[in-house]
């Protein structure tokens, strides 16, 4: 049931005509619990709240696998008009972008030149940028894209997913880098990818030590706390120092384990996205945690003083569909008991 519950979103944050569509929904079905906002000003207010708890914030302005020049040189501006943001508020953060929002699937060339511009006004506010991985198809175009701009650029990174097969071969090259290290949060095939939470988790942890035993700067990106816990020995034991590596979690997510982690000391970071194309992002998200859909069902259906809501649902096939998924997972779960 639960590969059955993570292939059902990861099919809703592909469909284009819901994406497409959501932008002009505004937050539905308890989006607004992982996504800070629709403007600037609206993530502004929630670093400088997260910034005085003592954590730093990366920012991702939401938006992927654009297809038109003119989107793609919108996004651009936004984007350096966060990084003017930060700047001017002495915000304590960096950027993450998604290289498909920046023309990838227009053309590599063009994207690079709109990291470049990007990446100039970033080294000159001194603020890193992280580049996302995305899905496997884009895999070795947004590793070449990076090579090109550390040819010049040394605040810039990327992600490094360990449910790839290749990932332990890729991190020689990129020993030297920032990275991410994460999961993996898109539907991949068999002969590309492991499928099972626990080799998943195998290779996150084996690599996460291996980063934590060189040089570069890496951002232990999970909500999983037994990782967590098993990491922190393992730096404690090795004496590895605070200062070359970060935890890292989604806004809106296991607040609480953000708090006690940057309490006791350690550098923490919060993933912060924000915007109107919320939907991709928001879909995977319930595919890596499905419980989350309990919140969903709520917010969809009822209203805060817990009254059933009289408007209509905003999209009939995705509030059905979120229907008969809760209902057959709660099937499963009786046949369990029984």
């Amino acid at each position: 049931m639960t590969n059955f519950t993570r292939d059902f979103f990861i099919g809703l944050s592909n469909n284009k005509f819901l994406n497409e569509h959501a932008r002009r929904w505004g937050f539905r079905f308890g989006a607004d619990k992982f996504v800070a906002g629709t403007t600037i000003e609206d993530v502004i207010h929630t670093i400088r709240k997260l910034n005085m708890w003592g954590i730093s914030c990366t920012i991702d302005n939401l938006g992927e696998f654009v297809s038109e020049k003119a989107e793609a040189l919108k996004a651009k501006e936004q984007i350096i008009a966060i990084l003017e943001a930060i700047y001017n508020e002495n915000l304590d953060c960096h950027l993450s972008v998604k290289l498909t929002q920046l023309g990838l699937d227009i053309e590599q060339e063009f994207c690079v030149d709109n990291m470049r511009e990007i990446l100039d006004k970033a080294r000159q506010y001194d603020v890193f940028v992280n580049i996302d991985m995305e899905d496997y198809a884009h895999y070795i175009q947004t590793l070449d894209v990076l090579k090109a701009l550390r040819a010049k650029y040394d605040n810039v990174g990327t992600v490094i997913q360990s449910y790839l097969y290749r990932t332990e071969d890729d991190l020689e090259e990129l020993k030297n880098v920032r990275l991410r290290l994460v999961k993996g949060a898109y539907k991949e095939r068999e002969e590309i990818a492991y499928q099972t939470k626990e080799e998943i988790d195998r290779e996150y942890i084996l690599i996460a030590k291996k980063r934590l035993l060189g040089d570069a700067f890496t951002s232990l990106a999970t909500h999983d706390h037994h990782i967590i816990n098993e990491l922190l020995h393992f730096i404690r034991e090795n004496n590895i120092s605070k200062d070359k590596f970060e935890f890292q979690m989604l806004y809106g997510f296991r607040r609480e384990m953000q708090y006690d982690i940057a309490q006791k000391g350690y550098n923490f970071c919060t993933y912060i996205p924000f915007g109107n194309d919320w939907f991709g992002y928001f879909m995977r998200r319930l595919a890596e945690r499905p419980q989350n859909m309990n919140l969903v069902m709520k917010d969809v259906f009822y209203s805060k003083d817990n009254q059933l809501k009289k408007e209509p649902i905003i999209t009939g096939a995705v509030a059905f569909s979120l229907v008969m998924l809760w209902r057959a997972r709660r099937k499963v779960r009786k046949e369990e008991v029984r």
